[in-house]
């Protein structure tokens, strides 16, 4: 059977895989689904009935962008986006963590202002706060080297931040990297890539 990812175009987690899939030049039927109208071929395969799924050719079954991630790192090493060196890979984790942490801070806020509910304003206070924390911690460190773990090379860290800032494009502010040059530089030069270039979330009509 063919490799399979079950991924939404917008979604910051689907396309963390996207990019991986594309830099590893593994072929891969792409199936968007419907969030609001998941297909029972979905939700049979996804306990949680979140974006994305992958289907391995042996038809096992990975859920969640982290583990897919380094599924795929495992059993594909070429190129490879965590660390050997089990120190360097535990710091690879911790920066994809924050970067996770930021996306799912984004979408919270976003579909928050969505409701135009004026009686959560202390969450919003709340989601807001930590985005504007976590984003001078990134544009921080790529004020010290060119990936997030050094001068070598990206890793996953880079990817899942990179994703999740594309999200924040989208959603909410296009203009942070003003605010940020470093983060706002790093983000621009990793557009240059194919793989990062042609995924891209995009509004729908």
């Amino acid at each position: 059977m063919n490799r399979i990812l079950y991924y939404h175009q917008q979604s910051n987690f689907s396309r963390k895989i996207r990019i991986l899939l594309a830099e590893k030049k593994l072929d891969c039927e792409l199936k968007e689904v419907n969030l609001k109208n998941k297909p029972s071929e979905f939700i049979k395969i996804s306990p949680i009935g979140k974006v994305p799924v992958f289907v391995e050719q042996d038809g096992t079954v990975i859920w969640d962008s982290t583990l897919i991630a380094e599924y795929l790192d495992e059993t594909y090493p070429q190129p490879s986006f965590y660390p050997s060196n089990y120190q360097a890979k535990l710091e690879c984790r911790k920066w994809e963590e924050i970067a996770d942490y930021l996306g799912d801070n984004i979408i919270n806020l976003w579909l928050l202002n969505l409701t135009n509910n004026l009686e959560v304003t202390d969450y919003r206070t709340k989601l807001e706060t930590s985005i504007n924390r976590l984003l001078p911690i990134f544009d921080q460190q790529l004020a010290q080297s060119q990936y997030l773990l050094g001068n070598d090379t990206w890793t996953a860290a880079d990817v899942a931040a990179l994703c999740s800032l594309g999200y924040y494009s989208l959603r909410l502010d296009k203009d942070w990297g003003s605010r940020y040059p470093n983060l706002g530089n790093w983000f621009e030069k990793l557009h240059e890539r194919e793989s990062v270039n042609s995924t891209v979330p995009m509004p729908l009509n």
